[in-house]
């Protein structure tokens, strides 16, 4: 990995995103609890915001041609009600970005607002926000596409430990992936060996640790415990915020991840920055990752997924019978769909 390590693309994301973690775990550990709404209600944290003016200005200078495809908007923090946070925003950014000023900070954040293009960067500036607010996890997600395939992707999983073992107060770890060099994991603060990840070599279905996310609108509870039932799955899913599920299964610490399309909103589609980083990081240890229909997940179709069709990603022995265990519990609800109406 040392060779692959040191090309600039893959040197730049990983110490841009090692040093938006450490920002992440100095807005944690000062500032948690300081949030607004956005319009979808869905909380912003001061960390969203500096992380993506962070990188935003550190891919200015790096490499100041790319463009960015990122989370948030500066309109969020114009208004003169926001100006508390604004400067704080600006003050976390000036202590790695020193001279850093709030029109700094808008322009910086507004490189997020790109398109897609034959080369761009995509980031989930705090990836789990609720996990953020609850000290669980969360990650820092950061990716490079190139004709429309994801070829570098990191994590910075502050709440990781270096084995994978879920912890608060860790070091935490980064998991750096480079299209066919293999995906690997390193410290967070930047003292240990690249080991590489590999997947777990699960194959029986009843034995299969399934990941999912905490929060249940982010799924569809009722076809994903039909899903469960349909496989045999013994054990209760492990519950996780964020990307850093994708760094537990590219790690062997689960066999299964499922995100399928909330029945409340059927038609949503994934944003791009929500699954580019992991998974590359997943596919690069050995594991599957498609759309619920078995189709690769289309990174080019713009700022969003071009299917709504959720998520599934596996170790890969697992895949195929994921899918028909999907396939049977869909018509399943399907059929119970028409008995209800008749």
């Amino acid at each position: 990995m040392d060779s692959i390590a040191s090309a600039p693309e893959v040197q730049f994301a990983l110490e841009a995103v090692r040093r938006a973690s450490h920002l992440t775990q100095q807005v944690q550990a000062e500032l948690v609890g300081a949030s607004l709404s956005k319009s979808d209600r869905s909380p912003v944290t001061v960390a969203d915001f500096a992380v993506q003016a962070l990188i935003g200005g550190l891919l200015a200078g790096a490499f100041p041609n790319d463009p960015l495809v990122a989370e948030e908007a500066s309109t969020e923090l114009r208004s003169l009600e926001r100006q508390p946070i604004l400067n704080r925003v600006t003050e976390f950014v000036g202590r790695v970005l020193p001279k850093t000023t709030s029109q700094d900070v808008w322009a910086w954040i507004d490189r997020g607002g790109a398109a897609p293009a034959t080369r761009f960067w995509t980031l989930d500036p705090v990836d789990g926000t609720k996990g953020f607010l609850r000290g669980d996890e969360y990650a820092v997600a950061l990716a490079l596409v190139v004709n429309d395939q994801v070829q570098v992707g990191v994590l910075g999983c502050p709440n990781l430990r270096d084995g994978f073992s879920r912890a608060r107060g860790d070091q935490g770890v980064v998991v750096v992936a480079v299209r066919g060099h293999g995906s690997w994991r390193v410290p967070l603060q930047g003292s240990g060996d690249f080991t590489r990840l590999r997947v777990s070599l699960c194959s029986d279905p009843a034995k299969a640790c399934l990941l999912r996310s905490v929060e249940p609108d982010h799924t569809d509870i009722g076809l994903t415990q039909s899903f469960i039932r349909l496989l045999g799955i013994q054990a209760a899913p492990v519950l996780m915020d964020s990307q850093a599920k994708y760094a537990l299964l590219a790690a062997g610490g689960g066999d299964l991840l499922v995100r399928f399309p909330s029945p409340s909103f059927p038609e949503y589609r994934e944003n791009i920055w929500d699954h580019a980083a992991g998974s590359l990081a997943l596919e690069e240890a050995g594991g599957c990752i498609t759309d619920t229909a078995g189709e690769t997940l289309d990174f080019a179709a713009g700022r969003k997924l071009a299917r709504p069709r959720g998520v599934l990603a596996s170790n890969g022995h697992l895949h195929a019978a994921a899918l028909e265990a999907l396939r049977r519990a869909r018509q399943e609800h399907a059929r119970r769909a028409g008995e209800a109406e008749g």
